[in-house]
């Protein structure tokens, strides 16, 4: 294929998969059971935290979550006690357990309380074309609270060259505004233009097909690869080429 007509390709292919029936199957039904912004942004962020594995147990769990937290998570997080943090004590999803989710609602509360909230933390170190290291300093100040080292797996730092998949993935959904029903675009002050596709198995494969990636390892250096491509086809919107490659990965097997 010439590049235009990988362009129209993949264009198809984001017309096909970026609309409200992709939500059916995908963690990002857990933030669109909420109306309150805060409520969004902190059902995604847990969502996205454990959206790794078989995606009906992905959904299933974060679900289960949002449950303990009487389904208004902001509430919860500002307002819980340690009586509360109980309820917690049976909640795992693969090696995301009750230490990490303690660890995690209680480092959202520093957030909110000392940061002025997730939108704002992530905003101070972002830059035109990417969000690397406002994934790592927002790292830093997840974990400035007491914590065990085990918790701090849950965050990738792409400075430590990883791709941070899940992150990218929730920073999609905060901040793509295409009014397609999908992504929310409820965070006005970060650039789509800025966003990286949240690489995976699935995603890295098909652009490895498709001449769009040749690094052989899912790591940041890939990313910026597949990220740098990606632009020439769209530089405003760049990440909504996601839904191209994930949905030929995973419904198409392409």
């Amino acid at each position: 294929m010439t590049q235009t007509e990988l362009k129209e390709f993949l264009d198809e292919k984001v017309e096909l998969y970026n609309n409200p029936s992709f939500i059916e199957s995908d963690p990002i039904q857990i933030p669109h059971s909420y109306s309150l912004k805060e409520d969004i942004e902190i059902a995604g962020f847990l969502a996205a935290t454990i959206a790794w594995g078989n995606r009906k147990m992905i959904i299933n769990n974060a679900r289960k979550l949002m449950n303990i937290m009487g389904n208004t998570p902001y509430d919860f997080i500002m307002t819980h006690t340690e009586n509360d943090l109980e309820k917690l004590d049976d909640f795992v999803h693969r090696t995301f357990n009750s230490i990490d989710a303690v660890t995690f609602i209680k480092a959202l509360k520093n957030v909110y309380q000392s940061h002025n909230g997730l939108e704002k933390v992530f905003a101070k170190n972002s830059e035109v074309n990417s969000n690397q290291k406002s994934i790592s300093e927002f790292k830093k100040v997840f974990f400035e609270i007491p914590h065990q080292q085990r918790t701090t797996k849950h965050i990738s730092d792409p400075l430590n060259n990883s791709a941070a998949k899940r992150i990218n993935m929730f920073l999609r959904w905060m901040i793509r505004n295409d009014n397609k029903g999908v992504d929310f675009g409820i965070w006005k002050t970060i650039s789509p233009a800025s966003l990286s596709c949240p690489l995976d198995v699935h995603s890295g494969n098909v652009a490895r097909k498709l001449d769009l990636l040749t690094r052989k390892q899912n790591d940041a250096k890939a990313l910026f690869e597949l990220d740098t491509n990606l632009r020439k086809f769209d530089p405003n919107d760049p990440v909504k080429y996601d839904f191209a490659l994930f949905g030929l990965g995973v419904f198409e097997k392409f």
